[in-house]
């Protein structure tokens, strides 16, 4: 698991191996004016001391992290920004805490279906967990990328693009909006767990029938909102008619038999339900001729 470290603070590290430099200048100093060989022992001895305190200095900067491992063994993570001293002898594995943004490129796959569709989706990423995006995955990038794509490739073979029979209960992929996102988001983050991956945001990004079905879908889809608008025609003048009939008859303006007012009902449906505008017949003679 990933374990927190707290590192000495590295302006003190600095400030030792500064006094160390000045240190050795002076023996340099005094070897070179009274030849005395200690002094040359020494300027060895403090020169190696600054080598060291300054191989275990390290800058952690805003949103990074540095991965520390003593031969083989994971020591911990440092997560605090600054200026920090460690043991010389760890290795230091630079990890970036930043968002990552991944376009995923466009997939195409059959639907539940069977249809072919195109299919992306950007997911918007960071690590959460150091150790597990350090020692449990290869290599972290080309992992999430993958398992994005997976991910995807499951969503849509779980919904249908669109609801062929127009039943507005199911989920599809072009209807369900943000609970297909939040699907596809509580999907990544199952998948991505294991690399210490927190999923911040997952979108379907495109999503379109293939091309060698576009067109009869889209012919549907035109069908389909012609039945619509006829049927909504219809009710309309089915009302219209109803109260053109009522009003006829309530205000005894004339009166008509059943065949008569079958007569009249068709016509007003024609005139109403046409695409054209009606020509208007005047009828000169009387209503029984």
């Amino acid at each position: 698991m990933e374990k927190i470290v707290k590192p000495t603070s590295g302006y003190v590290a600095l400030g030792l191996a500064l006094m160390a430099f000045m240190a050795a200048l002076y023996a340099f100093y005094l070897a070179v004016n009274e030849e005395n060989a200690l002094y040359g022992l020494l300027i060895v001895v403090l020169m190696v001391v600054v080598i060291i305190i300054l191989k275990g200095i390290l800058i952690v900067h805003p949103n990074h992290s540095r991965v520390l491992n003593f031969f083989g063994k994971y020591v911990g993570t440092i997560k605090a920004n600054g200026l920090f001293f460690v043991n010389p002898l760890f290795s230091a594995a630079k990890m970036s805490l930043r968002s990552e943004n991944l376009q995923g490129q466009t997939l195409k796959v059959n639907d539940k279906l069977g249809n072919p569709i195109e299919i992306a989706a950007v997911i918007v990423w960071k690590v959460g967990d150091t150790y597990k995006a350090a020692y449990d995955v290869e290599r972290i990038f080309d992992y999430v990328r993958a398992q994005s794509e997976a991910a995807v490739r499951h969503l849509a073979v779980s919904f249908a693009y669109d609801d062929l029979e127009d039943n507005s209960s199911e989920i599809t992929l072009r209807n369900g909006g943000e609970e297909v996102n939040h699907i596809l988001e509580k999907e990544l983050t199952a998948r991505l767990e294991k690399a210490g991956v927190v999923v911040e945001e997952a979108r379907i990004s495109h999503l379109a029938y293939a091309a060698e079905i576009a067109g009869a879908m889209l012919q549907r889809q035109q069908a389909a909102a012609i039945v619509a608008a006829r049927a909504r025609i219809v009710d309309g003048a089915v009302g219209m008619v109803d109260m053109a009939l009522k009003k006829l008859s309530a205000e005894n303006i004339v009166e008509l038999d059943d065949e008569r007012k079958a007569a009249m009902v068709s016509n007003l449906m024609v005139v109403l339900c046409g695409e054209k505008a009606a020509q208007p017949i005047v009828n000169t003679g009387t209503l029984y001729n």
